[in-house]
């Protein structure tokens, strides 16, 4: 049985191919916006752009042709509006064009099931911290059924480190450039740490980080003071979690 599955959520237009679950090709092209932040009518465009170049390349790598496809698979949401229509236009022209069933996909789930899968992690065996640029949350299987134990309140950390990192000049995205620049930190300096039962704060966070960078503390002391803080906060809620559900493993997926 051969899947090939269309991500397009956001700054990625992306092509995987299965046969069951081993991965025949996983072929992808990055949206990077030239300043600022991803606009989604911009994104949209750039996936319309190279759509069709990414499911020849997909098809290319994993030596087989469209027709050898049983299964079409799309990114349903959560996501970027425009550029999810992108994604679910291409899957269902080629579903009615090969006449073959179209499947729509939660992205959330499909970054826990792709952690699960890999690392041969028992459905209800595993608690899940899923974070990533427009998601944040604490997750597991229970009772027959995907239950969320917290999330935040506001904006993702990923949001939070992207939109830092633009205001104190870094590329985007913004995560890589703070972690290796924490590196070379030196001073902690005091910021918001907003943990309510299990859910979590993001936006004083950002604010105040702005603020301190813009009152002349150094970026590297900034970095560092943002990573330690966010990551505390995860940490706690994640262990609360797993004290709640008494779940053998944590699964670190985004």
């Amino acid at each position: 049985m051969i899947c090939l599955g269309i991500e397009s959520t956001a700054h990625t237009f992306g092509v995987g191919i299965l046969s069951n679950e081993n991965v025949l090709a996983n072929v992808k092209k990055v949206f990077i916006p030239p300043k600022g932040g991803i606009h989604p009518r911009e994104a949209a465009e750039h996936h319309s752009n190279y759509a069709q170049t990414v499911i020849k390349d997909a098809l290319r790598t994993a030596k087989l042709k469209i027709h050898d496809v049983n299964i079409i698979s799309f990114s349903q949401g959560p996501g970027l509006g425009p550029c999810l229509r992108i994604g679910a236009i291409i899957s269902r022209y080629l579903s009615q064009r090969l006449n073959i069933p179209l499947f729509g996909v939660n992205h959330c789930i499909a970054h826990v099931e792709i952690g699960r899968v890999l690392f041969n992690l028992k459905l209800n065996k595993v608690l899940t911290l899923y974070v990533s640029g427009g998601n944040t949350l604490i997750c597991a299987f229970d009772e027959g059924r995907y239950r969320v134990f917290g999330e935040t309140l506001d904006i993702s950390i990923g949001n939070l480190l992207d939109v830092f990192g633009r205001e104190a000049g870094l590329s985007h995205p913004g995560g890589p450039k703070i972690e290796k620049l924490a590196k070379e930190g030196k001073n902690f300096i005091e910021l918001p740490y907003i943990v309510k039962g299990m859910d979590l704060s993001f936006s004083g966070l950002l604010t105040a980080s702005i603020n301190k960078f813009k009152e002349g503390n150094r970026l590297e002391d900034m970095c560092l003071s943002i990573q330690e803080i966010a990551f505390s906060m995860l940490t706690e809620v994640t262990e609360r979690a797993l004290a709640h559900t008494e779940k053998p493993h944590v699964l670190l997926t985004g």
